[in-house]
């Protein structure tokens, strides 16, 4: 597993019992800064047909059916599980869940831990793992590269070269299968809700292996990023508008959202977040208001214990008043392609989570339906390893990695200029709304880095700063060319030249070079893998 978070440990734990796992984690994952909760049909009222339809409405007629069915229909069982494992739900009345509502759901059906559910989940997960004696936890590890049919002669994905962080060298990980479990890309932007670590790794590193990547130009925004001059990333959970809170004008105090939709704050992120730019761009402020003070402080404080800490520490008070708001890139809804059990395009190379694009999200992620993502497709990826790897056997050999013509970085302020110069043009020109121009002063940007980054790359030890840059530049790349595909605006991907939406709903789907054309498909890309065993690397 290339991930320890709810995808790559979910996996793990199935495997365990009757296979030897190694979870590679570089560090800290986006599974522990969920807030708001884990979507399940859990109550009577509720349906799997309703679910089913919130997500198709949510993802903007791009969703695979078959995923969402697929993810929907097993919900109360991942639940429950987690329930075994010791994940503390938060319960209501007469001993059930408490269950709260969030933007695109028609019912309450949010299972969470007060506003901290990614975090109980990692440690319930972490916790098994570490009792498993079929698991070993590999910490510290940047993958640099799969290793496939170029080092090994076999076809397939054989394990990965990772840097050691703690020892500087690059190891030779060999295995009989790969998971990548590594997360989103939502750092190629300036400003992001997730952890510094979400850099696209497993994205990238699948493409350069020959794996088809799809809808690479729905990035989500989350609407409500904490705007603070000392805290860059921390998110006010989605979970605040469905308990009554509103968006409004610092300026008059006037709630704009019911002037947008009639479904208001609840309605889908792409639209909030498209209002809320909206709203500052008119008025040049660079914040809006978050407002649930009319809740009062022990609602509040019962509801939302940890963001209200985490104010607290900056001087703020939701029970008090309004507090400033911006949207902030928060989750990657495409990704490497996969089917229902995770493989992709290269034998025995799986990819679950936020990495994959399994159809489940579309054009637009409905909310909390992301971790619900990683531990469904985490468990089926397991089950496709068990009835697939024959037993016994073992990974082929690999060389060891290669590093007698490279020397020691000379100037790492070349790594550090070109990651921020990345991250501020995706920002201005590939953010919430775009256009052609952009697009292009994009894609030209992406040219001069990637050729700069390629010849860094070739002449000098890697780092984990210039595995990450190294990795973001290719999945900006994806992005962009995915972005200038797609003429219409649909769900995440908005642009002023082509503002309406196009009849019949089209995935876009990138080849690697020598793999055929980049398509728009109007069938699901990931019903039968082009599976191939040929790769790349340094």
């Amino acid at each position: 597993m290339i991930g320890g978070g709810a995808a790559g440990l979910t996996a793990a734990l199935n495997l365990a019992p009757r296979l030897r796992v190694g979870v590679m984690m570089k560090g800290e994952g986006s599974t522990a800064w969920a807030q708001g909760g884990i979507a399940a049909v859990l109550e009577p009222g509720d349906s799997f047909d309703a679910h089913i339809e919130d997500t198709l409405i949510a993802g903007a007629g791009l969703c695979r059916r078959e995923a969402v069915e697929f993810v929907v229909e097993r919900a109360p069982q991942a639940i429950a599980r987690l329930a075994a494992l010791g994940v503390p739900f938060t319960a209501g009345e007469g001993g059930a869940y408490h269950l709260t509502q969030e933007g695109g759901h028609r019912a309450r059906r949010i299972v969470h831990v007060d506003d901290m559910t990614g975090w109980a989940v990692q440690q319930a997960l972490s916790a098994a793992a570490a009792r498993s004696p079929g698991i070993t936890l590999l910490h510290d590890r940047w993958a640099i590269d799969l290793i496939t049919e170029k080092h090994t002669g076999r076809e397939g994905a054989h394990g990965c070269y990772a840097l050691n962080a703690r020892t500087g060298q690059v190891e030779t990980i060999r295995a009989r299968s790969v998971v990548l479990a590594t997360g989103g890309a939502s750092r190629v932007y300036r400003f992001a809700t997730t952890p510094d670590g979400a850099t696209g790794d497993g994205i990238a590193m699948a493409w350069r292996a020959g794996c088809r990547v799809a809808n690479m130009e729905f990035n989500q925004f989350h609407p409500t990023c904490l705007y603070h001059p000392e805290v860059k990333n921390f998110l006010l959970t989605e979970a605040l508008r469905g308990e009554g809170a509103v968006l409004r004008r610092p300026s008059d105090g006037h709630r704009f959202m019911p002037d947008v939709d009639m479904r208001a704050e609840l309605a889908p992120r792409d639209v909030v977040a498209r209002a809320i730019d909206g709203e500052m761009k008119r008025s040049g402020s660079p914040f809006v208001h978050l407002d649930i003070s009319h809740r009062g402080r022990d609602f509040i404080e019962a509801h939302f214990p940890g963001i209200q800490k985490k104010l607290r520490e900056l001087g703020l008070d939701l029970a008090a008043g309004p507090v400033p708001v911006v949207p902030a890139a928060h989750y990657t809804c495409g990704g490497v392609a996969v089917d229902l059990a995770g493989r992709t395009d290269l034998i025995n190379l799986y990819a679950v989570g936020e990495v994959s694009c399994s159809g489940l999200h579309g054009a637009n992620r409905m909310a909390s339906n992301s971790l619900l993502e990683c531990l469904v497709f985490g468990e089926a990826a397991a089950e496709d390893i068990l009835q697939r790897l024959p037993a016994p056997g073992v990974p082929p050999p690999a060389p060891a990695w290669d590093a007698s013509r490279v020397a020691d970085p000379d100037e790492a302020v070349v790594v550090s200029h070109n990651w921020a110069e990345l991250r501020r043009f995706m920002w201005d020109y590939v953010g919430i709304v775009r256009t052609d121009k952009r697009l292009d002063r994009a894609a030209h940007r992406i040219t001069l880095l990637t050729r700069e980054i390629s010849q860094y790359y070739r002449e000098f030890r890697v780092t984990a700063d210039l595995i990450e840059l190294r990795n973001l530049v290719t999945v900006a790349d994806l992005i962009v060319r995915s972005a200038k595909a797609r003429r219409e605006s649909r769900g995440l991907h908005f642009t002023l030249d082509c503002p309406g939406m196009l009849p019949h709903p089209r995935d876009t789907i990138l080849h690697p070079p020598g793999r055929g054309h980049d398509t728009h498909s109007t069938t699901a890309f990931d019903r039968v893998p082009q599976r191939r065993g040929a790769g790349a690397g340094r």
